[in-house]
């Protein structure tokens, strides 16, 4: 398969290379690499402060980069050939929220219109993607546990059948059952052929879902690969020793 100068193939849905950020003058990012496959869940591990979060947002356009090598969907995130492909990606931020005074299929509207494009069926998809019944969906959005409300959240952000869907801390908070539900319908999504980059500090959760876990921190990447490479690289027992071996030796 042939690659590009970053070592990503040239059909990489995501490739970063040596990318760097700085906010308020403070560097973030020191040198991120990341590639993401079609059809498969990759996960973006590190402690919380790590980059995970300026990554993503540099990926989806929210944030420019000050330096290194970015593709996503085969256009710099930060150029004027973006708004071509910015439709095709999905971003759930751990921070979204619902409108609360408004019920599960009110908001679920809200964004269908406000996103354009056949109405009915986005609705349709959204409720679908869900999971949540008629009679949730019919509940004032404010009664809904934080479950329930991600599960909202990440329906809305399937609607418009996105290629890449990017997912900040998706089961951060939530109880276990709405976490399995989540995690079933990621595998799903995979199954069909979606690109998924997951952030996550929980290594239970990269082990259990994850077709590639990249592993940065203090704004570097430290090491990638498949869950059963990294376990047979540091001959480790879990993905979760394999991080705690990474990130301390960087910090011994």
């Amino acid at each position: 398969m042939d690659k590009n100068h970053c070592g990503c193939s040239y059909d990489s849905v995501v490739c970063l290379c040596g990318v760097e950020k700085s906010i308020k003058g403070r560097q973030v990012l020191r040198g991120v690499d990341l590639e993401v496959d079609e059809g498969e869940i990759h996960i973006l591990a590190g402690l919380n402060g790590a980059g995970k979060t300026t990554t993503v947002r540099i990926i989806v356009g929210l944030v420019v980069r000050d330096g290194g090598f970015a593709r996503v969907l085969g256009e710099d995130p930060g150029g004027g050939g973006f708004g071509r492909v910015r439709g095709m990606i999905g971003y759930l931020p751990e921070d979204a929220s619902v409108y609360d005074r408004l019920t599960g299929l009110e908001n679920i509207e809200f964004y269908a219109r406000l996103y354009g494009g056949p109405v009915e069926e986005m609705v349709e998809r959204a409720m679908m993607y869900s999971g949540l019944s008629i009679e949730d969906l019919s509940r004032r959005a404010g009664g809904y546990s934080k479950g329930m409300k991600r599960r909202l959240l990440l329906g809305i952000t399937l609607m418009t059948e996105p290629s890449l869907v990017v997912l900040d801390e998706p089961t951060s908070g939530i109880d276990p059952i709405a976490s399995h539900r989540v995690k079933r319908l990621l595998r799903r999504l995979a199954a069909k052929g979606r690109s998924l980059l997951v952030t996550t500090h929980d290594m239970r959760l990269a082990e259990e879902i994850g077709d590639r876990v990249t592993i940065i921190h203090r704004g570097s990447t430290l090491e990638s690969g498949s869950p059963g490479e990294l376990m047979d690289r540091y001959g480790a027992e879990s993905l979760e020793e394999v991080f705690v071996r990474v990130v301390e030796g960087v910090e011994a």
